[in-house]
């Protein structure tokens, strides 16, 4: 998956730290581009997976807008370029600064996580002068057959509003002078990979939309979220996600009403393949059935094994010894600081350089300075 052209370069700078490859990049882009155009579709790059400026400026370049969860985020987008039309912003718990600061770039929606969001944001935009456009985010109770700490669409999950609420907010709708609905949003989850997922949510989304058409609101779009999955136990074989099944899962089963447009809010998909947390082999310590590979990099680099029990592809870049059974750990002072337990990998020694891969979404940025830890750089292909 690493080009071995460019090893010297990865052997020259100071570990551990990001790899993105640009290439990788731009060829994920275009497929996304090329699948979601052949129905007009819309994509928003979820800023969350990962904000490493050279990586945002692709997403700028490719006309992608932004799907954000934080004030920060969404000043970010547009100091980015990432024109205000393009930026939506979700996020259960924002508060008053943020909505200010969202309202004051005039983004293209604030999708609504509860009745009491939906007044907030009225009589903020009242002090303002502006009236809100707002997306309600739907819980439609539809399994998203992934891990429970990325499920986000059943109906004891704390994301979105309920059918139950429907009529309360339809009332509420109708009285407040200051937001204005333009359409309804969803998210059921990550990593998904059954395809079924999504023609579940495409039919209850024609449900729901049927609801709001017959209590006179026009919806102008509908936004799906994002949530399809990569594969993280192969990726050399599969290095961009089936976007063309993916995109063609709601072509087949959404039923958008004339002029109404689909969104969608892609993240890991779009560049987790592409990043790479590179790392030294500190020391490899012998245990009582397997070998310890003690490398720079931790949780605090990488805590998605730690935080999901989450499996990436390692590879040792400097050996092509026979293989040998080793715990692949950290240096932080926490036992969950191990990357993987019991894998087959080239006999390894100290100053062997590994990729850790797949590493692209959610990885530098939930990066932490716990132990007072430098925070990782990362770099591009042409920033090595």
């Amino acid at each position: 998956m690493i080009d071995r052209n460019i090893l010297s370069k990865l052997s020259n700078k100071k570990t551990p730290f990001y790899y993105y490859d640009t290439s990788l990049l731009r060829r994920t882009i275009e497929s996304i581009k090329k699948e979601s155009g052949k129905y007009g579709y819309h994509v928003h790059y979820a800023l969350k997976a990962n904000t490493h400026d050279a990586v945002v400026k692709e997403m700028v370049s490719s006309g992608f807008g932004a799907d954000c969860v934080s004030g920060n985020e969404v000043q970010y987008a547009s100091e980015m370029g990432i024109p205000s039309e393009r930026i939506a912003f979700a996020g259960v718990g924002k508060t008053d600064e943020e909505i200010l600061t969202a309202l004051r770039v005039g983004i293209f929606s604030f999708n609504c996580e509860s009745i009491p969001e939906i007044e907030v944001i009225n009589e903020l935009a009242a002090k303002e002068g502006v009236v809100a456009p707002i997306a309600i985010r739907i819980n439609p109770d539809v399994d998203p057959k992934t891990h429970e700490y990325i499920t986000t669409g059943l109906k004891d999950n704390k994301f979105g509003i309920n059918h139950w609420d429907f009529d309360v907010v339809a009332s509420k709708l109708k009285k407040l002078k200051n937001i204005r609905l333009t359409g309804i949003h969803f998210h059921v989850g990550s990593q998904i990979t059954d395809m079924s997922v999504f023609e579940q949510l495409s039919l209850k989304i024609n449900k729901i939309s049927a609801w709001f058409k017959d209590n006179d609101f026009q919806l102008q779009h509908i936004n799906v979220g994002g949530g399809l999955g990569i594969n993280y136990d192969s990726p050399a074989s599969e290095p961009i996600a089936d976007f063309a099944a993916y995109f063609k899962a709601f072509h087949e089963y959404i039923q958008l009403e004339e002029g109404q447009e689909l969104h969608f809010e892609l993240g890991r998909s779009v560049v987790a393949q592409c990043g790479h947390l590179i790392s030294k082999v500190l020391y490899v310590k012998q245990g009582l059935e397997t070998q310890f590979m003690i490398l720079d990099a931790g949780m605090t680099e990488l805590i998605r094994p730690a935080l999901y029990g989450a499996h990436h592809d390692i590879s040792v870049l400097t050996s092509e010894l026979e293989e040998e059974k080793y715990d692949v750990v950290g240096p932080v002072c926490e036992s969950s600081d191990v990357f993987a337990k019991g894998v087959m990998l080239p006999k390894s020694q100290r100053g062997d350089i590994i990729a850790i891969h797949s590493s692209g979404a959610y990885g530098q940025t939930m990066a932490s300075s716990y132990n007072m830890r430098d925070l990782v750089l990362g770099y591009t292909t042409e920033e090595l």
